[in-house]
């Protein structure tokens, strides 16, 4: 993603990139870019996921007596928040004098973070089939043990975004 946005720099911004102490503001507004795209792709991803839950569970409530409603209804708002967190959370990089600054090196170490989070949300994705099958079996137990999955994935999702925060921030603890 950071190369894609470095190798779409025009003229104007290559010409910033000569300028002493001009250069590693327009570095760091690269990554900026680079972050807010990633963040759409992740949050995109994440709506796809939410829209496949949705359709499990309208199936659910039109073929199943067994299966409760209410744990997939649950995962869903779960789901929700943390949509909502991804799209508006901190931004690696905010300009000029931000409130938080980060240098570039810390910048790059939360691309591992970016890492274990698209992870968890397609471990997440892989758990839908089964919660499907569940559903199409009408199996209460493989349907709770498959949502159970199903919200472990998604808070190593969870957790791995919120210790990007924690990072960006300034407030991890080490």
């Amino acid at each position: 993603m950071r190369e894609r946005v470095e190798a779409d720099r025009g003229l104007l911004k290559k010409i910033q990139l000569r300028i002493p102490g001009y250069a590693g503001y327009r570095r760091r507004e690269d990554i900026r870019a680079a972050d807010n795209l990633l963040r759409i792709q992740i949050f995109e991803k994440m709506k796809g996921f939410r829209a496949e839950l949705e359709r499990a569970r309208e199936d659910a409530g039109r073929a199943s007596t067994a299966i409760s409603l209410s744990n997939i209804g649950n995962v869903m708002f779960e789901v929700e928040g943390i949509e909502a967190r991804v799209r508006h959370g901190e931004q690696g990089y905010s300009g000029f004098s931000p409130a938080i600054r980060i240098e570039e090196e810390a910048l790059d170490r939360l691309y591992e973070y970016d890492y274990a989070m698209i992870e968890g949300l397609d471990r997440a994705a892989q758990g839908l089939p089964a919660i499907r099958t569940a559903i199409e079996a009408n199996d209460k137990a493989a349907f709770e043990k498959a949502v159970k999955a199903l919200r472990a994935d998604l808070k190593a999702f969870d957790d791995a975004f919120k210790q990007r925060i924690a990072i960006i921030s300034g407030t991890a603890v080490r």
